[in-house]
């Protein structure tokens, strides 16, 4: 999987006020923002708080970014600290998100039966684990990148992904679901 590309000119146009950029953004990284804010609260209403938030900081804050050649880094540092922030905070809702999204009668049953094992597969890891296996699936980060992105040793996210990618694999085998 390839990383998410995203052009760093948006960032820089953004500096000046240009909305189109703005939306640009908005449009090709909001899916990734929230995913990875989801893997760390594990919460939809939080998460999308936190999305929201993230979205003003980036844009109040192209001023201030300097180019270093990975935007992406740069915007889901800001989520990972909000996301940190809030939990600091002891403001996290309960997570009332299995009843959210209650499958309706013209649901794939395949598709809701997959995303239930997966989400019971997710549930087992531990935070950084879900942040790792997020960031390698969503948006195809390399594991230094994603070291870099956390703040840990390469060895370390080696380690937590393979660990994780274990746990998710025996978690859906004692389910019934063939790998």
């Amino acid at each position: 999987m390839a990383t998410l590309q995203l052009d760093e000119n948006l960032i820089i146009r953004m500096a000046s006020n240009d909305g189109a950029a703005f939306r640009e953004l908005y449009q090709q990284t909001s899916g990734v923002v929230y995913g990875f804010a989801m893997s760390i609260l594990r919460n939809k209403h939080d998460a999308e708080d936190v999305m929201h938030d993230a979205f003003i900081r980036i844009y109040m804050g192209a001023a201030a970014y300097k180019p270093s050649g990975n935007p992406m880094a740069w915007i889901l540092t800001i989520v990972r600290n909000l996301c940190l922030n809030k939990i600091r905070s002891g403001k996290v809702c309960e997570d009332l998100s299995e009843y959210d999204d209650l499958a309706s009668p013209s649901d794939d049953t395949d598709a809701v039966i997959d995303r239930m094992v997966l989400e019971s597969a997710m549930s087992i890891l531990d935070a950084e684990e879900r942040q790792i296996i997020v960031l390698h699936a969503m948006t195809g980060f390399k594991h230094r990148e994603i070291a870099e992105i956390l703040d840990l040793p390469i060895g370390t996210i080696l380690s937590k992904y393979n660990r994780a990618m274990k746990k998710m694999r025996k978690e859906m085998e004692s389910k019934g679901v063939e790998i």
